[in-house]
């Protein structure tokens, strides 16, 4: 299998509008900025990518009589609209699990989309199939999001759900729900998180109601904390 571009370092602060701090990084020769409100933008090519959106869980759990919390379709419209405000996009890429099943097609959920997507018609949606995409179906046709397979790739990155896809670019990617535990005297939280490895990068579930798998990070992966307004480096090892 080809060898993807080596990771370069030299991660810097960025503050946009004296409120939102991400961070700058530059893999595979490319400028890319993670953001607190775990996304990845790709400025050159006005690209905003998350993962794990997972629209309508909420309304699948509900479904099955498992009461969960009502909102979560919205706060994820929200989130996307904020960073809309922020940056310059052109195209969203969601990296797999944009419906969570089909139970959430639910005509609320499917509304709520449509309204948002009717508000961003310049927009192009792209979605990587995931695991969940398969059993869920594509997106609805009036939405305008084009579901393609992974590995999709624009050079020098290959778009995946899946992480550990064979593909010959630097693979950026979902699925896992990356958090990772911090603790001290006792006490212990699990926060969102950035895993930047030699030849990938995993981004934090972006959905409201999603859970989180706690990652060790190996000698050579660097974990970024998605935390309020701000993107924190961690030390470890």
């Amino acid at each position: 299998m080809p060898h993807p571009a080596p990771l370069q370092s030299g991660a810097r602060s960025f503050v946009l509008a004296g409120k939102i701090a991400a961070v700058i990084e530059t893999i595979a020769s490319e400028q890319v900025h993670l953001l607190p409100q775990r996304a990845l933008y790709w400025p050159a090519r006005r690209m905003l990518m998350v993962a794990d959106i997972h629209f309508g869980k909420a309304a699948a759990f509900r479904a099955q009589g498992i009461p969960v919390p009502h909102g979560t379709t919205a706060q994820n419209l929200a989130l996307l609209d904020t960073l809309l405000a922020a940056w310059q996009v052109e195209t969203i890429v969601f990296l797999g699990d944009f419906l969570h099943a089909r139970a959430a097609r639910a005509p609320t959920t499917l509304a709520a989309i449509a309204r948002w997507r009717g508000q961003h018609q310049d927009l192009r949606l792209l979605l990587v199939r995931g695991n969940h995409d398969r059993h869920a179906g594509d997106p609805p046709a009036d939405l305008m999001i084009e579901p393609v397979n992974e590995p999709y790739q624009i050079a020098p990155f290959s778009f995946c759900h899946h992480p550990d896809l064979p593909t010959p670019g630097f693979v950026v990617a979902g699925h896992v729900h990356p958090v990772y535990r911090l603790s001290r005297r006792g006490d212990s939280v699990r926060l969102p998180c950035f895993v930047l490895g030699p030849s990938s990068l995993i981004l934090p579930s972006f959905g409201a109601f999603t859970g989180g798998f706690v990652v060790t990070p190996a000698a050579d992966e660097r974990i970024y904390l998605a935390v309020d307004e701000v993107v924190v480096p961690v030390r470890h090892g």
